[in-house]
C-alpha cells in the first residue's frame, strides 16, 4: 500500500467524520429547546467537524497551497467561533431570549445591575 492511498482512505474518513459531526450539530440546532443549548450545539461539534473536513481535504488534495489556505480557515474559525458564540449568548441574554432560572451561574445579571448602580460620567 502506497502513501497516496493511505492519504486517501484518512481523507475520506475525515470527510466522513467531519460531515457526520456538521449533521450532528445541524441535529441540536432542530432539536434543542432553549438558546444556550442551540448555541452549544452549533459551536462545539461543528468546529470540530470543520476541523476534520478542512484535513480531509487537505490529505486528499495534498497541495501546498491548499493545504495553508485550509489552515488559514481552521484558525479563523477558532478565532471567531467563540467571539460570536459569547455575542450572541449576550444579546440572547439581554432581551431575554435566556430564562434566569435554567443558568447555574449567572454573572451577567450581577454585572449589568452594577453597570446601572454606577454614576454616568
Amino acid at each position: 500500500m502506497s502513501w497516496t492511498v493511505v492519504a486517501d482512505v484518512l481523507g475520506a474518513v475525515c470527510l466522513m467524520l467531519g460531515a457526520g459531526l456538521a449533521f450532528i450539530a445541524a441535529l441540536g440546532l432542530v432539536r434543542f429547546p432553549d438558546l444556550l443549548s442551540r448555541m452549544h450545539a452549533a459551536t462545539k461539534p461543528q468546529v470540530l467537524g470543520l476541523m476534520l473536513l478542512m484535513a480531509g481535504v487537505s490529505l486528499v488534495q495534498r497541495n501546498a497551497t491548499v493545504t495553508w489556505t485550509l489552515v488559514l480557515v481552521i484558525m479563523f474559525q477558532l478565532i471567531t467561533g467563540p467571539i460570536s458564540a459569547h455575542m450572541l449568548g449576550r444579546a440572547g441574554y439581554r432581551t431575554g431570549k435566556v430564562h434566569a432560572e435554567q443558568l447555574v451561574v449567572d454573572e451577567l445579571t450581577q454585572d449589568l445591575e452594577k453597570s446601572e448602580r454606577a454614576p454616568d460620567s
